[in-house]
């Protein structure tokens, strides 16, 4: 075993190492090393502490994450007070504040100030004795907070020692603990998959988050922390100016915000608000408006203080995210796939700088969740570039005359059947070839290349049609004539007479593509060739109980349930007879197993191939029965080596699996009768 002074040498070498790509990775954004490596640093230093527990320090990277122990939120006297801004809420009230200043002052000239994001987030306050972490608090009332130094040793971006030197004996750092959006929807969406209570905001839950009194929980939570200020609680010489001071910071280890800037009198201010107002919903996190101090220090102590805020100091805040209203209605609008939607009519508000009058409510399964009903009172936020949602429901503020939200058992669009399987969050229209809302969905699927595979009907013409009125279902397709679509802007005569003709073309589908055309949800390609081999006519299909559509393989209950909520509605029937009456023939599959003879087989493609695409050579082999698999094993029966195959055909010669070149492969499926055609 290594002697004790190598063993320190070596854990304070990892620490070093493992601070310095800690500072590097949350501080800088500037990663040095992978994860992998990390992890490898982090465990050899676990288990040398481990080894020797009379080395570890209050300071060292193992001990950032909690203990399994409860906090117990002691009360923190500040040194000195963590005071709160007074606020501006338009561009005179900065002037005028700007105006004061200088006032004070005695100065004609710009006043320097430093301009910074207002996080949404909580306040702390960081104590560091000879550069190690001893105490954090949160702010309170400004005089007095709760200690939380358990919880705040577990987040990243808190350095519990500071790095270089020259850091005063004893100081405290000032930030912001806030939770990016990406981190704050993940946590949402896994406390509402457990059906436990989600939150509101980010702030809330960073609120929350450091408020746990088991560590170990705010250990999990995406919290960073960005420094604002530093106070020195001892003699120290520090740079004369905010600015500089937290450059300083930053060498410290801690993260300051990289949006912060520098401004020269109020109009650059305001340049600087309108920036920042404009780049908002790009941020990966939220601010609530733009702080702005003045930057030389002296000027600060020369202009001093009013009650509980500093003259020399000002948050201009921007329009809020969260308003209360009230919901006065809720409509169910139909998406493009069929989802059938519940918006709630709103009480105008003005949020997030729009008057807001409507917003989502996502399924049946979230109203449930949040308890809403017609006439309560709600948290309506909106963040970024989406609708408004529904966060929270005031329940203390229902009426009694409050209404039970009903989903619809029928389309509002087309009055299909609105069903919803078991399982599934989100309610459908069935009427899926009819409904006027899914009406351009389902003729591009239809017109597809894996479907009837309508040659020259691209998506922008299949809009145009829709939105002239000349295709309202796919069975209209077939009325097209040379002259409706020589009617239509950039539709030349020989453009007109191809499409004509690949719609005509598309009129004798096998009968598995016609299947998989109709959109039938959850009915892919495979579903589609196991049903039509299966029943062998649509007819079959139609008529066939969930029960009897389960005995298909590979159809379970929930695709049964599709297949037969689908033909169960009269409208789709009434556009497979209008296809019918337009000469749509496809063809029927009753197969034999002689015409299937690589039933119970497995293949494998690898390679290029010249004579066919992949896609091509997997339906063709799928035709004669065999399953086409995406990797080699004893299994395989055989493998189709196309040019420059790789580690696919290395494999089955190592396995002695039989491999086919391309050419045998052709003269093969032409032996079957499916070289050509097969896909058509």
């Amino acid at each position: 075993m290594a002697n004790t002074a190598s063993v320190v040498q070596r854990i304070e070498t990892l620490r070093e190492q493992i601070n310095d790509h800690n500072y590097h990775y949350y501080v800088l954004d500037d990663p040095r090393i992978p994860d992998a490596e990390y992890d490898r640093l982090f465990r050899e230093l676990q288990a040398l502490e481990a080894e020797h527990p009379d080395l570890v320090a209050p300071d060292s990277p193992t001990q950032r994450v909690g203990a399994n122990v409860e906090t117990t939120f002691d009360e923190v006297v500040h040194r000195l007070p963590m005071l709160s801004l007074d606020n501006a809420f338009s561009e005179d009230e900065l002037r005028d504040f700007d105006r004061r200043v200088k006032d004070r002052l005695k100065k004609d000239g710009p006043i320097e100030y430093v301009c910074e994001p207002k996080l949404d987030g909580l306040a702390v306050s960081l104590h560091y004795e000879k550069g190690v972490l001893t105490r954090a608090a949160t702010r309170g009332d400004g005089y007095a907070g709760e200690d939380i130094t358990a919880n705040i040793r577990t987040i990243p971006s808190v350095p519990l020692g500071l790095r270089g030197e020259g850091f005063p004996e004893l100081v405290e750092v000032r930030g912001e603990v806030y939770m990016p959006l990406a981190g704050f929807a993940a946590l949402n969406s896994r406390l509402s998959d457990r059906g436990e209570k989600t939150f509101v905001n980010p702030r809330n839950a960073a609120a929350g988050s450091l408020r746990q009194k088991n560590p170990k929980v705010t250990a999990r939570r995406p919290l960073e922390l960005c420094a604002y200020s530093v106070a020195v609680l001892d003699e120290q010489d520090l740079p004369d100016n905010h600015w500089d001071c937290l450059k300083l910071v930053q060498q410290w280890g801690f993260r300051i915000n990289s949006e912060m800037r520098k401004a020269l009198g109020a109009d650059e201010c305001l340049e600087a608000y309108r920036a920042l107002m404009e780049k908002r919903q790009q941020l990966p996190y939220d601010i609530d408006g733009i702080v702005f101090k003045v930057n030389d220090f002296a000027l600060q102590r020369a202009l001093g203080f009013v009650s509980r805020a500093p003259r020399w100091a000002i948050a201009q805040k921007f329009p809020a995210q969260e308003e209360l209203t009230v919901i006065e209605g809720v409509e169910f609008q139909v998406g493009r796939t069929g989802a059938v939607t519940p918006v709630a009519r709103l009480h105008p508000v003005f949020v997030g700088g729009v008057t807001v009058s409507n917003a989502t409510l996502h399924n049946m399964d979230e109203i449930e969740r949040l308890d809403v009903r017609i006439g309560d009172t709600v948290f309506v936020r909106r963040a970024g570039d989406v609708i408004p949602q529904v966060v929270k429901v005031l329940t203390e503020r229902r009426p009694e005359n409050a209404q039970i939200i009903q989903r619809p058992t029928h389309c509002p669009v087309c009055g299909s059947d609105v069903v919803q399987i078991e399982g599934e969050a989100v309610a459908r229209c069935s009427g899926g070839l009819y409904c006027a809302a899914q009406r351009k969905e389902a003729i591009k699927h239809y017109a597809s290349r894996k479907a009837l595979d309508i040659e020259g009907l691209g998506d922008k013409w299949i809009d145009i049609l829709v939105e002239k009125g000349m295709v309202n279902t796919v069975a209209d397709l077939y009325h097209l004539t040379r002259d409706d679509l020589k009617s239509l802007d950039r539709m030349g005569n020989k453009s007109a007479d191809n499409l004509v003709s690949a719609i005509a073309s598309s009129r004798h589908p096998v009968l598995w593509r016609f299947i998989y055309a109709l959109g039938i949800r959850e009915v892919g390609e495979a579903t589609a060739k196991a049903l039509a081999s299966h029943f062998g006519s649509l007819e079959a299909i139609s008529e066939a109980s969930e029960e009897a559509l389960q005995a298909v393989p590979d159809v379970g209950p929930i695709v049964a349930g599709h297949v037969r909520s689908f033909f169960d509605q009269a409208h789709n029937q009434e556009i497979i007879d209008a296809l019918k009456s337009a000469g749509v023939e496809w063809q029927s599959e009753v197969i034999t197993a002689s015409e299937r003879p690589l039933n119970g087989e497995t293949w494998v493609l690898t390679g290029s191939l010249s004579e066919m695409t992949r896609d091509e050579a997997k339906v063709r082999l799928e035709a004669l029965g065999a399953k086409v698999a995406s990797s080699v094993s004893k299994k395989t029966t055989c493998v189709v080596a196309g040019e420059a195959a790789g580690s696919k055909l290395t494999k089955a010669e190592s396995l002695g699996v039989k491999i086919m070149e391309e050419a045998d492969f052709v003269k093969f499926l032409a032996s079957h009768g499916v070289a050509e055609g097969a896909s058509e």
